[in-house]
């Protein structure tokens, strides 16, 4: 529904792009439709096991026999006592029969039963529910990584265009130097290719953009093609939490075993259901009219012995259990030290952005100084150049250095949920 009305209307803000995941990702699709399968699963057996049951069967034997009795020879269609024939055993078939009965059957005591099997399905829908809550989760981390890629293109495409400004202006003060013979000719052809260096990396940097919108707007299923100004994103450390919420799909995994379990154990119960008929029930058509009438009866079901399925089941089920407990432990210990990990490293990006922005505001105030010594005709061009390089670096690094500070955030986030 989004890809014909919400999408249509440009994001410009991280929630824009996850909103729109959320309603056009298929898993997540997939996953809510399957939760109302599971619950359409549950009612179906309640129906199954405990409501009555009203069906119509009909069937007609067509079984002829050979006569070969003194006085009757011949084929007959529905004999009704020959001696000597060829053909099935009239014992066996009656010469034929016509069924045509109207059957209800109503199980007894079966509440407890459809409890139990109905179990299955509603702890699947709870299994695809904290899969879609994964998923949802998962999609929040891979956007917020992938619009703070496009932010850093953007910054590096504004320091480009503030670069080659710079330049610009340095070109026409070169110039008017050249012109009064202060300069030589040369140092204007080196602010021209550096000029002409900057807009390639430009060009490179809105390149990059246009790729990384694209791909951010193909992981939210966006139709948007316009060029947006993606607004700044703003990403903090979220407080610890105190149970993971990854460790639910264990718990979860452990009820759908213990469920499926109790499921197969229902066959050693009795299943008690009482079930009538009517209609007509005949095995010669010259007495049809005399053969209708009605039925009713007890129907009980029991195992009593299979081999042992049940013990071996239980055996089974509880080694599965077991993994999971033990996949459970695993998980629990590779989350906190996935935190602690990206909680370390955070440390030490933390100290190597303050060194980068001294390093940058160094270069800030040697390249303003070294503009003035240019105007005034006291410093050579490539002296100049280089330090804009520099600078260029520095600036480059910094924020290189600031996205991957904002992705470890990200990945701690993502775990510390």
């Amino acid at each position: 529904m989004c890809l014909c009305s919400g999408s249509l209307k440009a994001q410009s803000k991280l929630d824009d792009f996850l909103e729109l995941s959320y309603t056009n990702s298929p898993l997540l699709n997939d996953a809510r439709n399957q939760q109302v399968v599971n619950q359409a699963e549950a009612e179906r057996i309640r129906a199954l096991t405990t409501k009555s049951q009203l069906s119509l069967n009909a069937n007609y034997l067509f079984a002829p026999v050979y006569v070969t009795d003194a006085g009757h020879k011949g084929f007959d269609i529905n004999s009704g006592g020959a001696t000597n024939y060829y053909g099935y055993d009239l014992g066996a078939t009656n010469g034929g029969s016509l069924q045509g009965l109207l059957v209800a059957n109503q199980p007894l005591f079966a509440g407890w039963r459809a409890d139990i099997l109905a179990a299955q399905s509603l702890v699947n829908a709870q299994i695809n529910q904290n899969t879609a809550k994964l998923t949802r989760h998962d999609l929040e981390k891979a956007i917020t990584d992938q619009y703070m890629f496009c932010l850093l293109d953007k910054k590096q495409i504004g320091n480009s265009m503030a670069n080659m400004k710079i330049i610009d202006q340095q070109r026409l003060i070169v110039k008017k130097l050249v012109n009064a013979s202060l300069l030589k000719n040369s140092d204007l052809i080196l602010l021209n290719i550096e000029y002409e260096y900057n807009q390639n990396i430009l060009l490179a940097y809105r390149a990059a953009y246009h790729k990384d919108l694209l791909e951010l707007r193909v992981m939210s299923g966006s139709r948007d093609t316009a060029e947006v100004e993606l607004e700044p994103l703003e990403i903090k450390l979220k407080t610890r939490v105190d149970r993971s919420a990854y460790l639910e799909k264990f718990r979860l995994d452990s009820l759908g075993l213990v469920a499926t379990q109790n499921a197969f154990e229902t066959k050693y119960r009795p299943q008690i259901s009482v079930f009538g008929n009517t209609g007509l029930n005949a095995t010669h058509f010259n007495n049809l009219y005399d053969r209708f009438g009605l039925g009713a009866g007890l129907s009980l079901t029991w195992s009593i012995l299979d081999g042992h399925q049940k013990e071996i089941t239980r055996r089974k089920t509880m080694l599965q259990l077991q993994t999971v407990a033990f996949n459970k432990s695993t998980a629990q210990l590779q989350n906190d030290l996935r935190k602690k990990q990206a909680l370390d490293e955070l440390m030490s990006y933390d100290g190597r952005v303050k060194n980068q922005q001294k390093q940058l505001s160094d270069y800030e105030s040697l390249l303003s100084s070294y503009r003035t010594q240019i105007i005034q005709a006291q410093l050579s061009v490539i002296d100049f150049i280089n330090v804009l390089k520099n600078r260029t670096t520095a600036q480059r690094d910094l924020l290189q250095l600031e996205t991957n500070r904002n992705l470890l955030i990200n990945a701690y986030n993502y775990w510390n949920w």
